[in-house]
């Protein structure tokens, strides 16, 4: 048996490349990856060794790249992580962001539908539905939410999960759809507000928040999000959306506190910066589906993984110091 696993060389990508290897010995894991500026193709050093994993470079927007690799290999399930997912830069310009996060998703799911692949699923976030009040703690976010995105990338990814329910009513494809929280733990890229606050912070640089640091996000282990992505991958059923949460939500501010205290770094490097044009207040995740359907829930506390977190991102200097 043959996954295709994209964006492997991505941060939460990568881990469910680690993740998959160790937990299904028995099954040939292919990562295609373009190796865009947020992959690291060392990220997958320890993977590259295993006899079971092939790393191949190439552009999931590439069709006739995509369909070839699609007859040769013979994939039985894919996965597609790979995404454009930086908001700021999806408001500086969103070409790119359309053209990965949908003409490449509808790509996959042609060679997909081509090549008889028993399932596809599509990685997606918490973003497609907008957000929630801040003083609204009893709301969260649930599968049959409203999609109203508010930045060019969340839009994206929601059109994706429009083309992916699409050809799932109009061709049959067998597809799954999972939307997460907010992902953290080792191999993200610094761009994002945990790895850049801890970086920052050991440079002894200032730690820039926008607005006034109130905005909530659930945050989830990227370990945790591995396990319910196999757990759909298995038993899921085709046609639904899971979503994936962590249980855990933090405001910014909370969490670059959290940081710096554990670092014993002083509170005085914060400094706030002007908010960002429609940025969501809260988001949280109801996961309730993923407890009643397959039995899970996440088993990595916040102040568990942040700690182990932070301890990465000190121990390997080398991966993301580009001096």
């Amino acid at each position: 048996m043959k996954i295709l696993i994209t964006g492997g060389a991505g941060f939460i990508g990568s881990n469910f490349v680690y993740y998959y290897l160790e937990r299904h010995p028995d099954w040939d894991v292919v990562c295609i990856d373009a190796l865009t500026y947020a992959a690291k193709l060392k990220t997958l050093d320890r993977a590259i060794k295993n006899n079971k994993f092939k790393f191949i470079k190439g552009d999931i927007t590439d069709r006739e790249f995509i369909f070839k690799i699609f007859e040769e290999e013979g994939f039985q399930v894919v996965i597609n992580f790979a995404a454009e997912s930086h908001v700021d830069k999806s408001i500086e310009d969103s070409t790119i962001f359309l053209k990965t996060n949908i003409l490449g998703v509808q790509i996959l799911m042609d060679a997909c539908k081509e090549f008889n692949v028993s399932r596809y699923h599509q990685v997606s976030t918490d973003e497609v539905y907008g957000d929630l009040p801040i003083n609204r703690p009893d709301l969260k976010f649930t599968e049959l939410s409203p999609v109203q995105a508010s930045s060019p990338y969340a839009a994206s990814k929601a059109a994706a999960d429009l083309l992916v329910q699409s050809y799932y009513r109009t061709y049959g494809l067998p597809v799954t759809i999972s939307r997460c929280s907010n992902n953290y733990g080792p191999y993200q890229f610094l761009e994002k507000l945990i790895p850049s606050m801890v970086v920052r912070a050991l440079q002894g640089k200032k730690l820039y928040i926008y607005g006034d640091g109130c905005n909530v996000r659930d945050w989830l282990h990227v370990d945790d999000h591995c396990s319910a992505l196999d757990l759909i991958l298995k038993e899921g059923e085709s046609g639904e959306v899971y979503n994936i949460g962590g249980n855990s939500e933090k405001n910014n501010l909370e969490v670059v506190d959290r940081i710096l205290e554990e670092m014993g770094k002083n509170h005085d490097l914060i400094e706030f910066t002007e908010d960002r044009p429609g940025h969501d207040l809260r988001y949280a995740i109801d996961a309730a589906k993923m407890k009643l359907n397959f039995g899970w829930e996440p088993t990595i506390a916040f102040e568990e993984g942040i700690v182990s977190t932070i301890r990465w991102y000190i121990e390997n200097e080398a991966w993301w110091d580009n001096r």
